[in-house]
């Protein structure tokens, strides 16, 4: 008997996904946080009679098979992309992405990263970085005295320096897309990795087709829908149950077998 089995891979897949959705819910409030869902797919299948095959000397076929399936494994968990809420902020450094793009910023180590956490501070040098201190990419720095920061939809940004009427051109905030943003690899800390499954970085100016545009004094939410989460929960905890019953099941067929005198 396989059920006992075919009913814990079920078991496994369905803790998987309770993880993937509690993830998700512990991430509701978290700044350009986007929800993923637990994909599933069946095991090979032990196959006893083949469709196909012959059922008598008369040349008559049988027209299925009898194939029996040994459980589920998870394939993977799919970041879904969707645009999250906008958030007005009144913060002049904190910016939001309206669009597919993705803020660059440069790692400790060499490398870059990539995210949709607009919530950017100043370092000790007027350098614009993340809150973990990372720095965007290109890098843009504030002159002395700059009293407020102008940045537009289309990421130029512009620097008012104290008495000085003219803004100082500092630039441009570029963004990045991906051909498959899904096979990006997240690192936490609200940032997440180029892979050979997404492609490499594709550089674009915000307002560009297909990239996105930039809202000065907001931030992205996160795109979970608690409600769907806590469906999505009900639903995981409820197949669970199902599946240890199976195994349950599977247990009391087996001691009726053996007390069979």
């Amino acid at each position: 008997m396989k059920a006992l089995g075919i009913a814990a891979t079920g078991m496994l897949a369905q803790q998987t996904n309770v993880d993937v959705i509690s993830n998700n819910i512990a991430n509701a409030n978290t700044t350009g946080f986007k929800s993923s869902r637990a994909a599933f797919q069946d095991l090979i299948y032990e196959t006893q009679r083949r469709e196909g095959s012959e059922t008598s000397d008369g040349g008559t076929l049988r027209p299925t098979g009898v194939d029996i399936g040994l459980g589920v494994q998870t394939a993977g968990t799919i970041r879904l992309n969707t645009q999250g809420g906008l958030i007005p902020t009144e913060n002049q450094l904190d910016l939001a992405i309206d669009g597919r793009g993705f803020f660059t910023v440069n790692l400790p180590d060499g490398g870059q990263a990539f995210t949709r956490d607009g919530a950017f501070q100043l370092s000790p040098e007027g350098q614009i970085v993340t809150l973990q201190g990372y720095e965007l990419d290109p890098g843009i720095v504030l002159p002395e005295n700059t009293v407020n920061v102008a940045v537009g939809e289309t990421g130029t940004i512009m620097a008012y320096v104290e008495n000085d009427p003219n803004p100082v051109d500092l630039g441009r905030i570029t963004m990045a897309t991906f051909v498959n943003e899904a096979g990006m690899r997240a690192l936490g800390n609200n940032l997440l990795q180029a892979t050979t499954a997404s492609g490499e970085a594709l550089q674009a100016n915000p307002g560009e087709p297909g990239v996105g545009i930039i809202r000065q004094g907001y931030l992205e939410s996160s795109n979970v829908n608690i409600i769907q989460q806590i469906t999505d929960l009900i639903s995981a905890q409820r197949a669970y149950e199902m599946n240890s019953k199976a195994i349950s099941t599977a247990d009391q067929m087996m001691s009726t077998t053996n007390q069979i005198r």
